[in-house]
């Protein structure tokens, strides 16, 4: 593909997403969650479906949906309220240390800055970004395996992890479709763009697609 294509492929998925699910935690920002909310689910969609995390999310917020409340819960309280989603152990540990840092050192108010929220047990560049982009409308730049998968066979980048693929994009996709890259190529990455066997047939954008590694396509 040409980069100067990605604002009308951005534009053409932007409007496909109407006939599409919104990715769970995109859906809750949608909804006014707040930041707190956006990280705790966030963190407990990692390597889980989007129902799953959604009914663990709704189960755990209704137990507690602050730091302070979160921290009169037991692990194991929240291992139950979380079942079944991936790691939930690990999790619901990693959880109860976010809180805890989160009233010690940040007085109970989840971060605006990627560099701290780092620092917070169980959160990564992904969780991170998302948390800076969905839940303070900054400058955050998700990529996941569908960002890191679709921005690959697009041709837009060539890159081997989903960190390099986040370096690359920040160097070079216009920041005014950060916020809303990830949630576009989730959509899209859930519903046409798969990673076994693409639906290139239903793809809006196949025309601009170099379609780097399909091997098998529908």
């Amino acid at each position: 593909m040409l980069d100067h294509d990605i604002s009308r492929i951005i534009g053409t998925l932007k409007r496909q997403l109407e006939k599409w699910e919104t990715p769970i935690v995109t859906h809750m920002a949608e909804e006014g969650r707040g930041p707190f909310q956006i990280l705790i689910s966030t963190i407990l969609s990692s390597r889980t479906k989007d129902d799953v995390t959604a009914a663990a999310s709704e189960r755990l917020f209704h137990l507690a949906s602050t730091p302070e409340k979160m921290l009169r819960l037991s692990e194991e309280k929240i291992r139950k309220a979380i079942y079944p989603v991936g790691f939930y152990k690990t999790k619901a540990r990693n959880i109860l240390r976010a809180c805890r840092d989160l009233a010690d050192l940040y007085q109970s108010r989840v971060p605006d800055s990627l560099d701290e929220l780092l620092k917070l047990p169980g959160v990564g560049r992904k969780t991170a970004n998302l948390v800076v982009s969905l839940g303070f409308d900054g400058e955050g730049l998700c990529v996941d395996t569908h960002v890191h998968r679709i921005s690959n066979r697009l041709g837009y980048v060539k890159t081997r992890t989903p960190e390099e693929t986040e370096m690359k994009l920040r160097g070079k996709l216009p920041r005014k479709y950060w916020t809303d890259y990830n949630t576009i190529m989730v959509a899209h990455g859930q519903n046409i763009c798969k990673p076994i066997s693409p639906f290139c047939s239903r793809c809006p954008v196949f025309k601009y697609c170099d379609r780097v590694g399909v091997e098998r396509k529908r």
